[in-house]
Formats: structure tokens, sequence, C-alpha cells
């Protein structure tokens, strides 16, 4: 088997594993029933115990999606993960995710020859244990929050956010110390 023969494999699977992913999400907002939430949880890497996820769920692939014990997702919210560890996206135990947030694990090349060929990046996105994101949070691929973090609603997190801090803003900046 030839190299490009292996890659245009690869890219078929990937293709899809997504185009499955999307569809397993359209069937759960239409019909928000104890099964297709099962079938959503089911393309995840790991879902813990007493996890809550609320219609209007979105997400790419799942299989590095890794969510922790009694997380509560409110409604729309968006998760853009990749097939690859790069673009894992990890939600620890305890944690609220607010309405419309979007966790944007992939995103595009600056470079303007590289991104005419399409290309993108992705880079992991890990939220600690007790982390509380408020409503339509935008946070960028390569963050890491730490446990017990507030992030305040509207926020644009573009960097990593200590442990036990309240941030808000675009980008977020340090309000206090919890």
């Amino acid at each position: 088997m030839t190299h490009l023969t292996q890659f245009n494999n690869i890219e078929k699977t990937r293709l899809e594993q997504r185009k499955t992913a999307h569809e397993i999400c359209r069937l759960f907002n239409k019909s928000p029933s104890k099964g297709n939430l099962k079938r959503i949880k089911g393309m995840f890497a790991k879902c813990g115990e007493g996890v809550i996820i609320e219609v209007g769920f979105h997400f790419d692939y799942g299989s590095q999606i890794h969510i922790g014990d009694r997380t509560f997702i409110n409604i729309n919210c968006t998760v853009l993960d990749a097939p690859i560890n790069e673009g894992a996206i990890s939600i620890g135990d305890d944690c609220l995710i607010g309405p419309n947030v979007q966790l944007l694990a992939v995103s595009h090349a600056v470079e303007p020859k590289q991104r005419l060929q399409k290309e993108n990046f992705a880079a992991p996105i890990t939220i600690g244990n007790n982390v509380w994101i408020g409503a339509g949070v935008i946070v960028l691929a390569g963050v890491t929050i730490g446990d017990n973090a507030v992030v305040g609603a509207g926020s644009v997190v573009t960097k990593d956010i200590a442990a036990n801090t309240v941030v808000a803003g675009n980008p977020t900046m340090k309000i206090k110390e919890i």
C-alpha cells in the first residue's frame, strides 16, 4: 500500500467518523431521549457517571473527548475536537459548562499560503475539576483551565488559567483568587 493510499484511507475513515458524530448529534438535538444521549456518550473516549448534556450539543469526532463524573453541559455547547491526541478535550469532575459555550481545540493556519491549502492544527484543551465556565465563553486550542476556576460569561480564553481564580473578559484577565 502506498503512502498516498494509506493517507486517503485514513481521511476516509475520519470523514465517516465525523459524519457519524454529526448524525448522532442531530438525532439527540431533535429528540433528546436517554437512548440518543447514550449514543453521544458512547462516542467519547471517556464519559463519567452522572454527566448531564442538554440539547443543542455538537461535536466533530468524539473519540478524544474525556468527561469526568457529575459534569453538567448546558444547552448549545459546541466542541470542536480532532480525531488525534493533539485535539483532545478533557473536562474534569463536577464541572459546570454554561449555555452557548464553545471549546475549540482545532484552528486554522495564520500563514495565508497555508490557509489557502485549508491546513489546520489541533491542540488539547484541559479543564480541571470543579470548574465553572459561564454562558457564551469561547475556549481556544491549547488552553488549560485549573481546578476550581471560574470563567465569567462572554469571556474568550486564549491562555492558561490558574487554579482557584476568577477570570473574565476578552481576552480573559484575572479578577481575583478564590
